[in-house]
């Protein structure tokens, strides 16, 4: 015989035991903010459909791009033979907080570039805006270290040594940035600091491959841009909390 004090009890299990599975999917379902961040004043970026917030660098013309959505992500297509161009946002932004989950295909090669002018007499985003570089562990240039994964790239190394995520794992990054002052993070780790205001930040530039470009490095506000470079860059959780 059935105990049916013990059958309630199960069934009053099994059901709290679905309810909260369910509410911490919807808590953590890709391209969703949670309670608390709504709250906090955080804003999607991309809602896991559309490129609405974003648009390509300077392409008036509308040509074809290698962006596209799929499966709930932003992604560059590698087998998309159109011109490169960097999807940037629409808006520009001075102080805030920006966190994105990325992944690449192998041996994978991108970044995002902060501060970006869009100007047609700038040519291309890394023109005018400093790079969190994106690099899989596997590609060749990993043995050099402004070159890694979370450094601001050819100016500062890893300042925590961090390796990227297997293939098919989620990458966090985040960058923080107020009154110029910006900080990298990849994985939970800080791996770039830097005052964009300062005097360090402006010699580092005069010596730097990047002192030809009379934009570079001089803003402190501005988009954020995705880039298109060997492609096979997959973006999700893509948000921002202005500070």
């Amino acid at each position: 015989m059935i105990n049916l004090n013990l059958f309630k009890k199960i069934v009053v299990a099994v059901f709290i035991g679905c309810l909260f599975y369910s509410c911490k999917n919807e808590a953590n379902a890709p391209n969703t903010l949670t309670e608390k961040e709504q709250k906090e004043g955080w804003q999607l970026l991309f809602d896991g459909t559309t490129l609405n917030n974003w648009h390509t660098y300077n392409n008036e013309k509308k040509a074809p791009t290698a962006w596209l959505v799929r499966n709930g992500t932003i992604y560059c297509d590698p087998n998309n033979e159109s011109q490169k161009y960097d999807l940037i946002s629409n808006s520009d932004y001075k102080n805030y907080e920006f966190k994105f989950e990325w992944k690449l295909e192998k041996e994978g090669n991108s970044g995002v570039f902060v501060n970006v002018q869009e100007r047609p007499d700038i040519n291309a985003t890394y023109h005018s805006g400093p790079e969190y570089q994106l690099l899989a562990d596997s590609h060749p240039d990993f043995d050099k270290p402004l070159k890694r994964a979370g450094c601001l790239y050819m100016f500062l190394p890893q300042q925590n040594f961090v390796n990227t995520k297997a293939k098919d794992d989620w990458n966090q990054s985040s960058i923080v940035q107020k009154d110029g002052k910006i900080t990298f993070y990849l994985n939970g780790a800080v791996t770039a600091e830097m005052d964009f205001n300062s005097q360090k930040w402006k010699d580092m530039v005069k010596h730097s491959t990047f002192k030809d470009f009379p934009e570079f490095g001089k803003h402190t506000s501005g988009k954020l841009a995705l880039q298109d470079w060997s492609r096979g860059v997959s973006f999700r959780n893509i948000k921002i909390k202005q500070l």
